[in-house]
């Protein structure tokens, strides 16, 4: 089984089946279980990944940089001066010169056109650390860190507040793989986009969209949030301010989810924003938990994959 994932592509959790999907968290798990008791491994030893940036992110170059390391391989960081993709150099030269190089790459960026064109030409694997459609990384670490926490996915049900934006979209690929039942609080003009929900639902998702906030919550095992103003959208700041803030979450809020739920939220968080001080660092937030599940998916991604 680990043959067929070698020198594919990480894109979408749509591009994968659930048994693979789970095998990917399974072989977290383990790298996650090896590493707490510092055993590290040399899977990936003298291979190189680049890692191409044009959003600046903590958790992404910190987990893909150390996730190599522990591996036994190698990662360089790419600014967004050095390439200026697509603009002082072509995606199609960039993807063809660094297959030539590297043995793998992860690309954080503005449109997942960009994202598409490196997989296109790139000769070795390509990573999707985040796009303004998707972020499957992210994804795959909370569909981890849910695992770790209740023992299960299926049939449990995740309710996300705020924007229907990238993660929201990946979150529920992933709901219509492991049978997770979701839904999605927003303002009326935020939804998720309709050709994820449309290949999300043919995939069987069961998905509810709201309007309301507290109707979202009502019974949800796992209420995820993320930033009501993403990179690239700093100008729209108050006035998302004013459109999102009955969407909060809040202790008041998350009276409505189940007793033993649990709140996620994928980081940069805007304490007194989409979320208080009192929810995240309170006993149902498992924020920390998640953050470091991005090491350990996004490891077994980088074995797996490279």
């Amino acid at each position: 089984m680990i043959k067929c994932f070698k020198e594919r592509d990480f894109i979408c959790l749509n591009d994968f089946s659930c048994e693979e999907l789970y095998f990917y968290l399974h072989i977290a798990q383990h790298i996650k279980y090896q590493t707490k008791l510092g055993l590290f491994s040399s899977v990936l030893r003298n291979k190189n990944l680049a890692m191409i940036f044009q959003k600046p992110s903590l958790r992404t170059r910190t987990s893909f940089q150390i996730g190599m390391n522990q591996l036994g391989g190698s990662a360089l960081y790419i600014s967004p001066n050095e390439i200026q993709l697509g603009k002082r150099e072509s995606t199609k030269d960039v993807a063809c010169v660094l297959s030539g190089y590297v043995d793998g790459i992860m690309a954080r960026v503005f449109s997942h056109e960009d994202i598409l064109d490196l997989a296109e030409h790139a000769n070795v694997p390509v990573i999707n650390g985040l796009s303004d459609l998707l972020h499957p990384c992210q994804a795959l670490a909370d569909y981890l860190t849910i695992l770790e926490h209740f023992g299960r996915i299926q049939g449990l049900t995740l309710c996300y507040v705020g924007d229907g934006n990238n993660v929201c979209h990946s979150l529920m690929y992933g709901a219509s793989k492991f049978g997770v039942n979701m839904k999605v609080a927003c303002p009326k003009g935020y939804e998720p986009d309709k050709k994820v929900q449309k290949e999300a639902g043919a995939n069987g998702l069961s998905l509810t969209i709201t309007n309301d906030p507290i109707e979202g919550v009502c019974g949800a095992d796992i209420v995820y949030t993320d930033t009501w103003t993403s990179m690239g959208q700093e100008k729209e700041h108050d006035k998302r301010l004013r459109t999102f803030i009955d969407f909060q979450l809040s202790s008041e809020l998350l009276a409505h989810a189940k007793d033993d739920h649990i709140v996620m939220h994928c980081l940069p968080a805007h304490r007194g924003e989409e979320i208080t001080d009192e929810v995240i660092d309170g006993p149902h937030s498992v924020v920390y938990e998640e953050a470091e599940n991005r090491l350990h998916a996004q490891k077994a991604i980088l074995a797996l994959n490279l």
